[in-house]
């Protein structure tokens, strides 16, 4: 689309070829402000780490304590928060990051981890001492009620 220079009018003799060559940044801006929109609505149901399915129960007590959190994968890969772990070093490993305040640890496994390896992430954190807590999701009751 060329622009003319001379007013707009048409009456005009003289004619010139020039075009007014700007960046149009309305489309940019519109594409920015759209993905924008779509990150402020994203960004909350965006959960960032390791990703585990909790077992559902029917009973959970809310808690706000900070300890540490061992993950335990579908595949039995262990993990001391985000960062992954050998078992017979998890003791030591929280003691060392979380000191001696960490009397207390969460134990997070996906629901269809087999029983082998959470036994084994159990028994290690008893025999050190360490009160285990399991991090498990509250059920949906209304669900229940409608089937």
């Amino acid at each position: 689309m060329a622009f003319s220079t001379n007013g707009g009018g048409f009456s005009s003799r003289r004619r010139t070829s020039g075009t007014l060559s700007e960046i149009n940044v309305t489309p940019f801006v519109d594409v920015v402000l759209v993905l924008l929109i779509i990150f402020m609505l994203t960004a909350h149901v965006m959960e960032f780490g390791i990703q585990i399915d909790v077992p559902k129960v029917r009973a959970v007590r809310d808690t706000a304590q900070e300890l540490p959190v061992i993950n335990l994968t579908k595949e039995g890969d262990t993990y001391l928060d985000k960062d992954p772990i050998n078992i017979n070093e998890l003791a030591a490993a929280i003691q060392k990051r979380f000191g001696s305040k960490a009397k207390a640890v969460y134990v997070r496994a996906d629901k269809d981890t087999v029983f082998q390896p959470i036994a084994q992430v159990l028994a290690t954190l008893g025999a050190a001492g360490f009160q285990v807590n399991v991090v498990t999701q509250p059920e949906d009751t209304r669900a229940q009620g409608r089937r």
